[in-house]
Parts: structure tokens; sequence; C-alpha cells
């Protein structure tokens, strides 16, 4: 029937790109498909009532968009679709063509590859881009044949070759429809099975299953992802996850700490500078946010921003553009935020030190890191993995852990989390050799673990007590946590309450600085 209603001869006389209007002269054009026509022969109610009915077994059709500008040829494969079973909808120009992808979550777009207001390889990207697993299918007229093997380079389900039948048609689309429903139930299966490791974090235990979920359905948005967590726990590496699963994958990634920039030098670092703007700029410099441009940038550490510095931060966000240091004029960038943190950003927005409307610019996709302490059997999973690679590197014979061992590890409380791990492991390899690595290898905080979390400890050797002069002399010995309070709260004193100046003076992080102090109950400011 088909080869009737479009034999071969007469497809190659209807449908060259300039005959369209002799087989379909614009009166008869108008008359089956009005400039109305995709909302008439398509409206949308219409097209939802075909889906919901359901196809042939009660399954229901698959939606199609159909790009195409030429209305004598949209009108030809309208009928096509409707004959196989399909429901459409119908777009003649490019930002048509993206509205109703965005609108109508299409299982699978016919594109013409020549728009009015377009190129259709540019089209193809961008709706690959924004929708990585629509299929999209390609037509081409005689003679271009090279440009629809560009389009499968970019992404392209499949393509066909004007004129065609609507058995060919039906078969493409088919197929690719079945090929993008199959690599999405595999995925689903795959997601339900509990993975052992994801894009370089190692472990099964639930807490991590559901981090992993996460990051991979954020990445493929624009929205903000938002990462919590203990030092150690892996935030850059979630964040580094995010950007390589993205659609952004082949932009630069670019990480900056917020803790680790001196407050006079950190708006420098993320919005740049011109030449002259401060003592010592002796020439432009690009800043992160325009280095990152087209990718992601990443802001650890975000909550010891200066409070000045992230107002700009939020124009940053809310507008896409930015004044780098001592220029007076806006830059443009596209940017994808993900942030970190160590602390709570709820407590430092109800103790005033971080914005509440940038928490909630910010705040959009939550990933909390869970401990390694919460892990389980994930400690001994990550410290195999490690103790291989650091014998390999090492050139050590270690095959792997002992069972004391093991068990002096799952009984750490692990406060330095992965990265403490990892130092426990490393310190092994460096300093012993052998097949198995026991506890008594491990540094010596990790032996006595077990004591630690319930054992009661050795008594202690009996000693003579010690004659007065000597009593005397160790009276002036004082503890040296007291040492340490008095002299972080001197640094802070001296700084004017200045926290990042204090820790940069004292030679540490502005975060450990601010646990030391709430740890006993001194506020900041």
């Amino acid at each position: 029937m088909a080869e009737a209603a479009q034999p071969r001869g007469m497809a190659d006389t209807a449908h060259p790109r300039g005959m369209a209007e002799t087989a379909h002269p614009r009166g008869m054009a108008e008359t089956a498909h009005p400039r109305g026509m995709a909302e008439t022969a398509h409206p949308r109610g219409m097209a939802e009532t075909a889906h919901q009915r359901g196809g042939l077994g009660g399954e229901p059709q698959p939606r199609i968009l159909l790009v195409e500008d030429t209305a004598s040829l949209a009108a030809v494969y309208g009928e096509y679709l409707r004959g196989a079973g399909f429901a459409s909808r119908h777009a003649r120009t490019a930002e048509e063509a993206f509205r109703l992808a965005g609108q109508e979550k299409p299982d699978c777009v016919l594109l013409d590859l020549r728009l009015p207001d377009s190129d259709g390889l540019t089209v193809l990207r961008v709706l690959r881009r924004d929708s990585p697993d629509l299929p999209v299918v390609v037509m081409t007229a005689h003679g271009s044949v090279a440009t629809a093997v560009d389009a499968m380079r970019a992404g392209a389900a499949d393509f066909l070759v004007k004129p065609f039948a609507a058995e060919r048609l039906a078969v493409t689309l088919t197929n690719a429809v079945e090929r993008a429903a199959l690599r999405r139930e595999v995925r689903d299966l795959a997601a339900a099975r509990p993975r052992t490791s994801f894009q370089g974090f190692i472990g099964a235990a639930p807490g991590m299953q559901a981090v992993y979920r996460i990051l991979e359905t954020a990445a493929s948005s624009r929205a903000t992802v938002f990462i919590t967590g203990e030092s150690g726990t892996g935030k850059e590496l979630a964040a580094e996850a995010v950007h390589r699963l993205s659609p952004r994958r082949d932009g630069p990634f670019i990480a900056i700490n917020c803790a680790a920039i001196p407050k006079d030098l950190i708006e420098s670092e993320v919005f740049g500078h011109v030449r002259g703007a401060f003592t010592g700029a002796v020439a432009d410099r690009q800043g992160a946010a325009a280095a990152a441009d087209g990718g992601t940038l990443f802001l650890d550490e975000l909550c010891e921003m200066d409070l000045a510095l992230q107002g700009k931060l939020l124009r940053f966000i809310q507008t896409g553009s930015f004044q780098p240091v001592g220029s007076t004029q806006l830059r443009r960038t596209d940017v994808r935020f993900v942030c970190a943190t160590n602390r709570d950003p709820l407590l430092e927005v109800r103790e005033g030190r971080f914005r509440e409307d940038l928490y909630y610019r910010l705040h959009v996709v939550p990933v909390s890191l869970p401990p390694l302490r919460d892990r389980g059997a994930d400690v001994v999973t990550i410290a195999e993995a490690m103790l291989a690679r650091s014998a390999a590197e090492e050139g050590r014979a270690f095959r792997g852990l002992a069972e004391d061992a093991k068990t002096a590890l799952l009984a750490h409380r692990w406060p330095g989390n992965v990265r403490e791990l990892e130092n426990a492991v490393r310190t092994a390899v460096v300093l012993h050799d052998g097949e198995w690595v026991t506890a008594a290898m491990l540094p010596q905080t990790l032996q006595n673990a077990t004591m630690r979390d319930g054992a009661a400890p050795p008594a202690p050797t009996p000693r003579p007590a010690p004659a007065r002069a000597d009593a005397d002399r160790t009276r002036q010995i004082r503890p040296l946590a007291e040492i340490e309070r008095e002299a972080i709260e001197r640094a802070v004193e001296l700084c004017d309450g200045n926290i990042p100046k204090a820790a940069a003076h004292l030679g540490i992080s502005p975060s450990t600085l601010y646990r030391k102090r709430l740890a006993w109950g001194v506020g900041t400011r």
C-alpha cells in the first residue's frame, strides 16, 4: 500500500526539494495543512488522547517530534506516522523544536537537517546535550549522505535518505525507540543492583548507594549540587563525578578552595583582575569564573568565604555576569556550580556567617557524604584497594589484610575518614613488607582502637613517688591542649576576631580553627 501511495518513480518527482510546491500547490497545501496545521491535525489534546488510548496490544503509542519546514513533506510524513501507529507533533523551526522537545518529552525526534533558522547538526547537538537519552533520527536528501554521516558521529540514532517509503520510516523509528528503551532498562537494572564502585568511589554501603544515585541523576541537569560531609569523605571526588557524567564533561573542571586562599586574594582568584587593580597586579589575570566557561566551577569549603564576597557570588549566579577586580566592564560566562563544605550550612546561616539567599540559591541538589565510620565493611574494601595500589607503587609483596588488621580497621572511629585510612595503609606499606598486613604493622592509634571502644586499658606500671623537688618542677608543666587553646585565642584577639587571618598566621586551615573554637564553646564572628 505504501508503494502505491509513493512508488519509487513518483517519489522522485513529488519530493525533490525544488518540486514540493508543484506536487502540493500552495492552495492545496494550505487546505491539507494550513499554517495552523500542526495544532489542527495534532492538537495537544489529540496527541495526548492518542497516546493515552494506546497502540496495538494496549501499549502507549510512541510520541514522535517531527521537525520539517516544508509543509507538503510534513503532511506526507504525518500520514506515514499515523499509519504506523505513532503519535506525533510537528515543528517547522529549530526554535519550535526546542520548545516542543522540552514540553512534550517525545520518545524520538525525526529531524530534517535543513531548517530555515538553524543548521540541523546544531539542533541535533543541542537536543542531545539537553536530553542525552533522546534518540534523534535525521532526514537528508540525495547528495547529502556525508552530512548524515556527520550527524551519526554527533549522536544521531539513525538517518533516512529522502525519498523513503512509509515502511522504512516505521522500521527506523521503531528500532530507535526500542534501543533507547532497552538502554534505559539496562541502566535501571544496573542502578537497582548494589554497586561496589562508582566514578572513583569504592564501597557498597547503603548510604553510598544513595549518593551514587543522586550524583548520577543530578549530573545531566544544570542544577547546582551542594555537597556536605566531614573532611576526607570525598567531596571533591563527588564534584568530579558530577562533571564527568554531565553534558559538560568535555569542558573545564575548575576547583577553588575558599579556605586555602587569603581573604584579600580570593575575589581575584574567583573573578580575576586587571592590570593595576592592586599592588602586585602587573598584568590582567583570568579568574576561576572565566576559566570554567562551558564547564564546571567547584567551590570547595564554601562556608569559609567572606560575607562581602558571598554577595558578589550571588549576583554572578543570578545573572551569569561578573566584574574582574579593578574593571568597570561586565563579563559573561556559562558555568555549572558545584559547592562543598564540611560544616553545617544551615547553622552557618543561623549564626550569620553565610547568606541565607545564597544558601537557597545554591542548595538545590543536596548530597550528604556519610563518614567512614558509618560505612561498615566499606572500610576493609577501601583499605584493600589502597593496599594493592600502594604495594605496587612501593614494590612490596603484600597480598592483603590479616584478620587482626581488619578487626582493628573496623574498630577505629576514623575522624579523618578516607584520608586518614589512606595514610594508615601507606604508612604500613612503606615501613613493612611481607605477605599480609597485620595489626602490629598499623599505626599505634589503630592498634589501640579496640581498647578505646570498651576494653579496659592496661594498668600502668607502678613507679616510685618522685622526690619533692621533682614534684615542684613538674607543676610547671601545663597540658598541651591548654597551651594550644591559649595560643589560638591570643592569635584571634591580635587579628581582631578575623578567623581566616588568625589561621593563616598559625599555619592551620580556618575550618580547623572554627571546629576547635566550636568545641570549646567559643562563638566566632
